[in-house]
């Protein structure tokens, strides 16, 4: 049998303060990484071929309702731009050949915080009927939509 030398108070502090800078420093990156992300959000968008074709039609998309056939019309007129913007922005379901689940905690973040922004965009933009719209459009399980829609009301005291 082993024998094992005495741990003491001062040994827990030790091991706690390291466990500690190591979470901070992980928290950190994860910060790091979201502010690296946030500069570079949509920034295709201002480029050919997006520029041009978002030109059209956002003034058309805010008239739309999310999730309605004139909606989804507007997305199939629109399918070039989509397909480009969808193929170098990771925070898009669309970008991912298994969709959300091929997505990390901050491309979730960055899709969430893009969803909120975007019903803004709408006259009738509501981002709950968008969570659940977007539930249903990309097969979203119970305990990732609670998730998102957590982090949707802590919106409001953030």
């Amino acid at each position: 049998m082993a024998e094992y030398r005495k741990y003491t108070e001062e040994d827990c502090k030790k091991d706690t303060i390291v466990h500690i800078n190591q979470v901070r420093e992980f928290m950190m990156s994860s910060a790091i990484e979201l502010l690296r992300r946030a500069v570079a959000h949509d920034r295709t968008k201002l480029e050919s071929p997006e520029l041009e074709i978002f030109t059209e039609y956002t003034p058309k998309l805010k008239g739309s309702t999310y999730g309605s056939e004139e909606y989804k019309t507007f997305l199939k007129e629109m399918s070039a731009a989509l397909k480009h913007h969808y193929a170098n922005n990771s925070h898009h379901p669309e970008h991912y050949e298994n969709g959300v689940n091929g997505m990390d905690l901050f491309d979730l973040i960055e899709m969430v915080c893009d969803w909120k922004a975007a019903v803004m965009r709408h006259d009738d933009g509501d981002i709950y009927k968008s969570l659940e719209i977007n539930k249903d459009r990309f097969k979203i399980g119970e305990q990732l939509y609670s998730i998102l829609k957590n982090t949707v009301d802590r919106f409001k005291t953030i």
